[in-house]
This record gives structure tokens, C-alpha cells and sequence, in this order.
């Protein structure tokens, strides 16, 4: 008998799963033709599971980060609302602490400078730290100073080493995409000034379970986390939250506010606030997390008898979004060309391939606004409102928008 997986936080066996999505390709491993006439197209396990003993949601490790992110398809600019989210944080942060054009604002997972641009244009040092390549070159190329380097204990203590430290650390988006958690989370203590704060933004597993958020899960998010469990991995880096925000950003997110365990950052209310949430929702009881697979299935039939209806009737379905979770919910529910024509996406990196798996051809979007789609599935129903703002002219002509998730809805 196989051993059951260990907790990459606390290294309790876990016997608990919280669903298992079967095998599927990585969902930013656009392909193309050839490739997936040459059968490229590499499927890999997907299982998650939780860990009874700290309560972390985690995927097993079937994929090194390497051959996640070293070459990425994900560009942050390319989501108008998602920059503007990035500047609103800048002044944010810029009011809220004190900030001054001596003060050096540090991002981990710094895409190609959608954030760190903001604090540069107010005259402030900033530095990227960013694994993949592609991305890192575009950030340099508009003038945002880009280490191309997995972040964690070794890196930060060689940059510690040349004397960075930061009065500012942010990190959106990446706890999730880490699988050595401990080494990662230590490294934020190396390069964070004495009284500095770091913020780690993070959809929130409350919502995830709350509103069938499956989509979501993808190789490259190796953790779903909790405030509840995100405090255990502070603590064990010398670290402590001091504050907590609630965001609608992906479905639900928290940002935490992070500074080292003896600085002088008093706690606030909203750490509370989060805290009774998820104690209400049941995230401190292992029995809490059973039954989401059930609900799962809900949402990919619904799905299914959709597009079903629709070709049914001689619609034609496109989507809009070639996004990750898009490419979770198709793979999961069997969803292919005969479903779906095809996907319209702003990134020109995504546009001229294929999704992972599914093989939908990436088209631009003036492909969709030209017309010959009756229905479209926005896939990333986060930001269900920005697109159908986009797409306006298409409303008018009697186009219908659509998500999927957490059931089927007219947008």
C-alpha cells in the first residue's frame, strides 16, 4: 500500500481529500497545433487533500515549480481592473505607512511591474523578484529593476546580503503557488526592515468552499489557504499578522498585513473579524471540509446540460477568457471544440494556441466582436462585469453571457 502524502507544513499524513480532479494538463501550458497533434500536451494528477492535524488545503506535489513557471503565459497587465487594483494599492500603502522616496518597496512574484510601476512613477526604489523569464524581461523592459529568481531562505538571505531591506513587501497572488511554504514564508523575515510590513494577498478558502470555487484549483496552486492556517506559517518564520483585509478580487481574497513578531505594529480589528468568519464556517473542524465533491459534480453537469441545450438548439457557444480556472472547469467537465468554438483573450501570448487539454483554439477578441457566437461563457466569472463592459456591443446585437460558476447564470 502507498503511504499517504505528507502535510508540507506540518508533515502530519493526510488521509483526508478534498476533491480529486483526476489528471490534467497545467493550466497556463498553452499548446500549439503541432503540439497537440504530437501529443505534447502532458496531463498530471490533481488531488487535494487536507491535513487534520493544521488544517492546511494543499494538492499533492506532482509538479516541480520549474516546469510551472520558468516560462509563463500569465501577464498581469493584460486585466485592466487587476492594474487598477495595483495602483489603489500603491496609494494605499503609500498613506497608510509613511512612505518616502527613501523607502524600497520589494514584490515577490513581480509579473512584468503591473504593481511596482506605481510606486516607481511616485519616485520610490523598487525591485522585482520574479522567476520566469519571459515575464521578467517585459518588466525590465519598461524600466521596473527585475531579479529573475525563485523567491525563499536562500535568496532572500544573498539579497539581505546586499543590503536590501525593505520597508515594504508585497506578495499577491504567490503563497498559493509555493510548495516549500516554511522556506518561503522565512525568507520575507531576511529582507523585511525591523519595523517594515509585507502583505500577502491570497483567494480566501473560505470563499473557495463557499461558493464552489474548483476551478481554482490548479497545479500551480499548491495550498489553499485560511487566515487561520496562514497565522501558523507566519509564527514559525518569526512573523505575525497585525491586520486583515477582506477583497473581492478572485472570488474572495485576503490580504494580510504582516510585520516581525517584535515590531511595534499594534493588532487590528479586522485579524477578528476574519477570524469569527472562518470559525463560523467551521475551517477549525476537519469534518467541515467533506462534501465538496458532491458540489463539484453539481456545477460540471450543469455545465454539460448547458452547452447540451444550446447546440441543441442551433447556438453557437464561444467563451471569453482563456484563463487558468476556464481551463480547470473545462478539463474537469470533458468540455472540447464541439462544446465550445472557441475562446477570445486579450494576451497575445495566449492568442494563436490552444487551451491545455480541452484544444479550443485562442482567438482575439475582435474575432468575438465580429460576431458568430450566439452564447459566451465568461470562464473568469470574477470578472464577469469587465468583460460584458467590454463586450457591450455584442448585448445589443443579442448575444447572451453566461458563467458557470458556482452554478449556471445569465450575466
Amino acid at each position: 500500500m502507498t503511504a499517504p502524502p505528507r502535510c508540507r507544513l506540518c508533515a502530519a499524513a493526510m488521509h483526508r481529500t478534498l476533491i480529486d480532479l483526476g489528471s490534467t494538463p497545467l493550466a497556463n501550458a498553452f499548446v500549439t497545433q503541432a503540439q497537440a497533434d504530437a501529443g505534447l500536451d502532458r496531463a498530471w494528477p490533481l488531488h487535494v487533500r487536507v491535513c487534520d492535524a493544521c488544517l492546511l488545503v494543499q494538492a499533492d506535489a506532482a509538479v516541480p515549480p520549474e516546469a510551472i513557471f520558468s516560462d509563463y503565459a500569465y501577464f498581469s497587465s493584460t486585466s485592466a481592473s487587476w492594474v487598477e487594483h495595483a495602483r489603489r494599492y500603491a496609494g494605499d500603502m503609500i498613506r497608510r505607512f509613511g512612505l518616502t522616496r527613501a523607502s524600497l518597496v520589494l514584490e515577490v512574484a513581480s509579473n512584468d511591474g503591473y504593481l511596482l510601476q506605481h510606486f516607481a512613477a511616485a519616485g520610490m526604489a523598487v525591485l522585482g523578484v520574479e522567476p520566469a523569464a519571459n515575464i521578467a524581461a517585459v518588466a525590465r523592459a519598461r524600466g521596473i529593476p527585475t531579479e529573475e529568481l525563485f523567491f525563499g531562505r536562500q535568496t532572500a538571505r544573498a539579497l539581505a546580503g546586499r543590503g536590501v531591506q525593505a520597508d515594504l513587501i508585497a506578495a499577491n497572488n504567490v503563497l498559493a503557488h509555493v510548495p516549500d511554504l516554511l522556506g518561503f514564508v522565512a525568507g520575507f523575515a531576511k529582507v523585511l526592515a525591523p519595523q517594515g510590513v509585507a502583505t500577502f494577498e491570497f483567494p480566501h478558502l473560505l470563499r473557495l468552499l463557499q461558493g464552489v470555487q474548483f476551478d481554482t484549483i490548479y497545479h500551480e496552486h499548491f495550498s489553499y489557504l485560511s487566515l487561520l492556517v496562514a497565522e501558523k506559517l507566519l509564527a514559525a518564520a518569526g512573523l505575525r499578522a497585525f491586520d486583515a483585509e477582506q477583497l473581492t478580487t478572485h472570488g474572495g481574497s485576503l490580504r494580510l498585513f504582516v510585520c516581525h513578531r517584535a515590531a511595534s505594529h499594534a493588532e487590528q480589528p479586522g485579524l477578528a473579524v476574519v477570524r469569527a468568519l472562518e470559525h463560523a464556517g467551521g475551517l477549525h473542524r476537519p469534518a467541515t471540509y467533506d462534501g465538496f465533491a458532491p458540489r463539484v459534480a453539481a456545477v460540471q453537469r450543469g455545465l454539460q446540460d448547458f452547452l447540451a441545450a444550446r447546440r441543441a438548439a442551433g447556438r453557437r457557444v464561444a467563451a471569453y477568457g482563456a484563463a487558468a480556472k476556464g481551463n480547470t472547469l473545462l478539463n474537469t467537465s470533458g468540455i472540447g471544440p464541439d462544446q465550445i468554438a472557441f475562446v477570445a483573450d486579450a494576451s497575445p501570448a495566449k492568442q494563436g494556441r490552444l487551451l491545455p487539454g480541452s484544444h479550443i483554439p485562442v482567438v482575439p477578441p475582435e474575432t468575438l466582436l465580429r460576431g458568430g457566437a450566439d452564447d459566451v461563457v465568461i470562464l473568469p466569472w470574477n470578472l464577469a462585469s469587465e468583460v460584458t463592459g467590454e463586450l457591450a456591443a455584442l448585448r445589443r446585437t443579442g448575444t447572451q453571457f453566461w458563467v458557470a460558476v458556482p452554478e449556471l447564470a445569465a450575466v
